[in-house]
């Protein structure tokens, strides 16, 4: 029976990245769908990210109407907050590429580059 639960698990992770390939034919300039291939991350994975990242966009936009100029909490809230597998430096310079959550990743990669 767990076999049978890995081999479905491993057809989905398969159905997930081809429908992401399927993208990436059309535009190359997908990095971050390129990331999620390559490493095998799966659609929860990708969901919970991009969760977080709805979360830590609002945190951005609140703080930086209250005046803020210092976000590397966030910065570390997302670094723990990223599949495994994957490096924040990575995650940042591809998310900026495909043009996700872009005022965001602008911001956080101030912080990427100090590391």
């Amino acid at each position: 029976m767990i076999e049978h639960e890995l081999l479905l698990d491993r057809i989905k992770l398969l159905e997930y990245h081809q429908r992401l390939i399927i993208k990436l034919l059309n535009n190359p300039k997908l990095e971050f769908y390129k990331l999620i291939i390559e490493n095998g991350i799966t659609e929860l994975e990708t969901e919970k990210f991009f969760t977080k990242c709805d979360e830590l966009s609002m945190k951005l936009e609140e703080q930086k109407a209250e005046g803020y100029v210092y976000f590397h909490p966030l910065f570390n809230e997302l670094s723990t907050s990223i599949p495994a597998n994957l490096t924040v430096k990575e995650v940042i310079k591809a998310c900026i590429i495909q043009d996700l959550y872009e005022p965001l990743f602008q911001e956080l990669g101030k912080y990427e580059k100090k590391l």
